[in-house]
């Protein structure tokens, strides 16, 4: 009861003055100079309505995701200030994977599976390899090694281990059945085992999230974070009111869906267009969706501090030795939430998805995971091991390029029956 009133007083700044309505919205509106794209989303809407070429509205969509993402993250840093850092880092985690998230529900819902399992793949794939890496070498650059603290990063490896390998158990199920036809008995058969699976992850999952919150013992030394994280609430105000901050991160889900939506629609047509691989766009562009916006700040500000350090107008701030490894709870949050929500939501509304994935995609991803483990095996990372994550990232880039997809695997990620996604395959062979 006790923690709950806490909770309460720290949410509504009982004793403190509360920032104004006006206030809150200047700041959202100076949060990032990628606001200025938000103009793109009317335009974006206007492209889809006035059957402008699908390319054009593809490009205009996936531009105008950019600011949102920003929004998600700025709305995160600021409920900090009002949630505590338990709430506030399982919010922020949830925003950051709230763009993947919104896209893969309407991949679910126009039923194309077998792009949706892609772009789970990519996503976690881009959260493991490319964004730590690119974090490693930016934050090592300057000092010989960086920290990862050994607590979180021993569950961590554990809870990696058990999302990749779940989806290992159907792939090798299916791969132990020899010369067995395909058909809808099959498909059940896989439906079932999803999820069940599905159930097994999200059970994992609370059980991480109530060990991180509630450690037991009182000798167990609590989970200690960096020394910016710590401090964030006690020594600086928050920019936006609570209440306009929660309106705001509503009214940018409503808008990310609105536009996504659009996204996906204009993306068969953007497909035959430009000739590129159903996995590719999976597992490489629209995971991109979201990093785009993390991108695009970390190039600019980089770009800003090495000018004015360069002119002498700021000085050099000295290297921190703690590395960040947050896109891996990203990872990790996507494999054991996320992914089993998808299955449990595709039985509610009858769209048959499964965790059958293609066994290229599922080699990658325990690749990934097997790297990312021995790197951050001992607590520890630097430029080098950040180096070989985005190495490994261009390698599946490459790959998936040229990769044609299975056939097995997109017949059985169909909505249509096995046998008329048979017979469609068998008339293409003869066209």
């Amino acid at each position: 009861m006790a923690e709950k009133v806490r909770f309460w007083e720290r949410f509504t700044r009982k004793g403190k003055e509360n920032v104004g309505v006006r206030q809150s919205l200047v700041a959202i509106v100076r949060s990032s100079y990628l606001n200025i794209l938000l103009i793109l989303i009317p335009i974006s809407w206007v492209s889809r309505f006035m059957y402008w070429p699908s390319t054009v509205t593809f490009s205009l969509s996936f531009i105008a995701i950019l600011p949102l993402a920003k929004l998600f993250e700025f709305g995160a840093e600021e409920m900090h200030h009002y949630l505590g850092h338990d709430f506030g880092d399982l919010l922020s985690v949830t925003l950051h994977n709230a763009v993947e998230a919104t896209l893969a529900i309407i991949l679910l819902l126009h039923c194309d599976l077998a792009l949706l399992k892609s772009t789970v793949i990519g996503v976690v794939l881009l959260h493991l390899l490319l964004v730590p890496g690119m974090s490693f070498i930016a934050g090592g650059a300057r000092v010989a090694t960086q920290d990862l603290h050994p607590h979180v990063t021993e569950l961590n490896r554990s809870l990696l281990a058990v999302g990749s390998l779940s989806l290992m158990v159907p792939s090798a199920f299916y791969a132990a059945l020899d010369d067995i036809e395909i058909d809808d008995e099959l498909r059940d058969n896989f439906l079932s085992i999803s999820r069940g699976i599905a159930f097994c992850l999200l059970f994992v999952y609370v059980c991480s999230r109530i060990y991180l919150h509630y450690p037991p013992g009182d000798e167990v030394t609590p989970v200690p974070q960096n020394k910016k994280v710590e401090d964030h609430g006690k020594h600086s105000e928050p920019r936006v009111n609570q209440y306009v901050c929660v309106g705001a991160l509503l009214v940018c889900i409503g808008l990310m869906a609105v536009t996504a939506e659009w996204l996906v629609n204009a993306l068969d047509d953007v497909k035959e267009d430009v000739n590129i691989q159903l996995g590719w766009f999976g597992l490489i562009l629209l995971p991109m969706v979201s990093y785009a916006a993390h991108g695009a700040v970390a190039v600019g500000y980089s770009i800003r501090k090495a000018v004015r350090v360069a002119l002498k107008l700021a000085e050099p701030k000295p290297p921190t030795t703690f590395a960040k490894g947050k896109p891996i709870d990203l990872s990790i949050q996507f494999t054991l939430f996320w992914l089993p929500f998808l299955v449990l939501l595709s039985w509610i509304i009858g769209k048959p998805l499964t965790l059958l994935f293609d066994f290229f995609e599922v080699s990658v991803l325990l690749g990934a995971c097997f790297i990312v483990n021995y790197v951050t095996a001992d607590a520890k990372t630097n430029w080098a091991e950040g180096a070989a994550l985005v190495s490994f990232y261009v390698m599946i880039i490459v790959a998936a390029w040229y990769y044609p997809g299975s056939k097995d695997s997109e017949i059985l990620s169909s909505c249509n029956k096995v046998s008329e996604s048979l017979q469609q395959l068998a008339q293409m062979k003869l066209l």
